[in-house]
């Protein structure tokens, strides 16, 4: 009983600086209470389990104190209907963001590529050539791209991504819906004068504490993972470069056919087409319903007027096959609404 005590403390109340506990401070504090003389990791490990104690995880949560009130229920459904509904001719929905801060990083001596029994080797030191600033719009219903890189970040080269999305939107799509976080320089005056000539954009901002919902989020983690982890770029020119192919030849084949991004994100529905959603889905938890409703060893992917009756066999299947206490009561919290809110109430859940 003292492990599961001061399991369920945290360290710095005992005189530790620690950020948390794992098994092997467990057992050393064990020893030094003197509760025991020696003791495993090992041991701890199954002590805590038979609790069904994990000290060393951490989940993030809201105080109760920040609103949610009918204007935050306002723009997560605003946003999730964006998604989800089926768009007329003339409109795109576009989700914008920056990636800031962009190395060239100039390796001393080249990379060198994988051999047998050798991975791919990286020279360790390198030189500073400055940095760029990535602003990026990715179609929700397409996977689509657009691009713009610039050594500051300002309203100023705001206004000149923005120019861009105006030259290379055909004139015939009418509404522009931009979906982008309430940043000064999304809102400034500059920005709000340049909205006054170009009536066709419209801007979109999820409340506070949901970046999660922008779309383009994803297509940042796949460029980061995919293009970015071995940075070794000639110049700033070099990178810009690398960048623009990144998302005009490879973006799409990413979004769309990445076995391992598929496992960790959900997706947004649109005819038949699938497209990379914002929200985070418990992998075990999708994956074993996919599996489960499986169509002659083919995941069946709802389109979009199938989405509603999707989320509630979701969460219905939520209800019978999980144990998740918290999870649960969210899916019957879910599933007592009216249907038209199973969309916005699961992706919720499915962020959960």
């Amino acid at each position: 009983m003292h492990l599961v005590k001061i399991a369920c403390e945290r360290p710095d109340n005992l005189g530790r600086s620690l950020s948390h506990w794992d098994c092997a401070e467990l057992a050393r504090q064990l020893v030094t209470d003197e509760v025991v003389e020696t003791i495993s990791p090992q041991t701890v490990q199954r002590m805590l389990a038979s609790h069904k104690l994990k000290p060393w995880r951490k989940h993030l949560w809201l105080s109760p104190k920040v609103p949610r009130d009918a204007e935050f229920c306002r723009r997560v459904k605003n946003i999730c209907s964006l998604y989800t509904r089926k768009l007329k001719a003339d409109e795109v929905v576009l989700c914008v963001d920056e990636k800031t801060s962009l190395q060239p990083r100039t390796r001393k001596s080249p990379t060198l590529a994988a051999q047998p029994g050798l991975p791919v080797r990286v020279e360790h030191e390198y030189e500073r050539k400055g940095a760029l600033n990535l602003f990026a719009a990715f179609d929700t219903r397409t996977g689509k791209v657009y691009a713009h890189t610039a050594e500051r970040k300002r309203q100023k080269e705001f206004l000149e991504f923005l120019e861009q999305l105006d030259r290379e939107i055909p004139p015939e799509i009418t509404t522009v819906h931009l979906v982008m976080d309430n940043l000064r320089m999304h809102t400034g005056k500059q920005v709000q004068t340049w909205l006054e000539k170009h009536p066709r954009f419209k801007f979109h901002h999820p409340p506070v504490h949901c970046s999660w919902m922008n779309q383009v989020e994803q297509w940042f983690s796949i460029l980061q993972r995919k293009r970015l982890v071995i940075a070794d770029f000639k110049d700033k020119a070099h990178l810009a470069e690398r960048l623009h192919l990144t998302h005009m030849s490879e973006a799409k084949a990413v979004l769309l056919t990445s076995p391992d991004a598929s496992r960790y994100t959900g997706y947004t529905y649109s005819g038949t087409s699938r497209v990379k959603s914002t929200y985070s889905i418990p992998p075990k938890v999708f994956e074993s319903f996919i599996l489960a409703n499986r169509n002659d060893g083919i995941a069946h992917w709802p389109t979009v007027d199938e989405v509603p009756a999707f989320m509630s066999n979701y969460l219905e299947w939520i209800i019978a096959n999980r144990q998740d206490i918290a999870v649960v009561q969210l899916a019957e919290a879910c599933r007592a609404g009216a249907v038209e809110r199973y969309i916005a109430a699961g992706c919720l859940l499915i962020s959960a």
